[in-house]
């Protein structure tokens, strides 16, 4: 996880899991409409997994 992909996913956490496929863009999209905490975590968790 470098610190441009952190830096995203705390300003813009869309766009910080574009890399990771669709699905996980489509879930951080909708979790940041919901609220911005809810997709900062997920984009981070998403970003730590070490599967992908």
């Amino acid at each position: 996880m470098s610190l441009l992909r952190v830096l995203l996913a705390i300003f813009f956490p869309p766009l910080s899991v574009l890399g990771k496929g669709c699905g996980s863009f489509v879930i951080v999209f909708l979790l940041t409409l919901c609220g911005w905490v809810p997709g900062v975590i997920a984009a981070l968790v998403i970003l730590n997994n070490p599967d992908n």
